[in-house]
């Protein structure tokens, strides 16, 4: 296990495509971070919530609402990157039929998958590092340039903002149990991408609309991930509700584990030429 561990992690590590990614989660969060910090803190009267229905207006926010919206952009907005990425190391294998050499090397098929989904977890890790700092670092300069206290020593922002490392190294793993379920790479990327920005926002916002909807819109792998974190601008908006983090932890993980067994059925069950 320990040889095909270190094998996986340097195919994940040796490619350019990964550091291209993780150059665009640093440069993306910021640029998040800074525009939501100065949009809640600049805009026309005082920070609120949405409003919700025929009731009064929600109350303005205050600066730790503020600060906990803006710090946990990377587990709302941020994950698809590390996702695709994991997502990547395993049908890259499949289109460019590397898989082939490396079930002659390993032919045990559990023991390749468990090692694609450990070695993902320390570039998930850098991609939850570089995504949360960078918006955390870009919201928290905004915040205290227009005259709002970033919060950064509060206890509650620093479990936020580790939490939400944890939520996008979480979310890699995730997305190497959906590529083995799922090895068209072209055909991950375009469902990854199509469900992370479009479907699941949708129907949160549709659940959310309803009074029978939040509660299974927490339950989405997104809202999971942003459980994990404890916050997130959807939250304070008040568009979702959201997990206890332990119970996020515990749904995105399943997700993870249950893509990772439909693909050791399927994907790893068939015979490779």
């Amino acid at each position: 296990m320990s040889a095909a561990l270190r094998t996986e992690y340097r195919k994940l590590v040796s490619t350019r495509l990964w550091w291209v990614l993780l150059a665009v989660t640093g440069l993306y969060m910021a640029f998040l971070g800074g525009v939501l910090a100065l949009a809640l803190v600049l805009g026309d009267g005082p920070m609120t919530g949405l409003p919700t229905g025929d009731g009064p207006p929600p109350p303005p926010l205050d600066d730790l609402a503020v600060a906990l919206s803006v710090y946990t952009l990377a587990p709302a907005l941020g994950y698809v990157f590390p996702v695709v990425v994991g997502a990547l190391s395993v049908t890259g294998e499949f289109r460019h039929m590397t898989i082939t050499p490396t079930l002659l090397a390993e032919p045990r098929r559990s023991v390749v998958l468990g090692a694609k989904l450990l070695a993902s977890i320390p570039v998930g890790l850098v991609f939850g590092l570089v995504g949360t700092l960078a918006a955390t670092g870009a919201g928290a300069a905004a915040l205290a340039a227009s005259g709002h206290d970033p919060l950064l020593t509060d206890p509650d922002v620093l479990a936020a903002v580790g939490r939400s490392v944890l939520a996008l190294t979480v979310w890699t793993v995730v997305g190497v149990g959906f590529g083995s379920a799922l090895t068209n790479q072209v055909a991950a990327i375009v469902v990854l991408l199509a469900f992370t920005q479009f479907v699941e926002p949708t129907l949160r916002i549709f659940l959310g609309a309803v009074e029978w909807g939040a509660g299974v819109a927490r339950w989405l792998p997104g809202a999971a991930g942003e459980a994990i974190a404890g916050s997130s601008f959807y939250s304070t908006a008040g568009l979702a509700e959201l997990l206890p983090w332990e119970q996020g932890l515990l749904v995105l993980v399943g997700y993870g584990v249950a893509l990772a067994a439909v693909g050791r059925l399927t994907t790893f069950r068939r015979d490779v030429t």
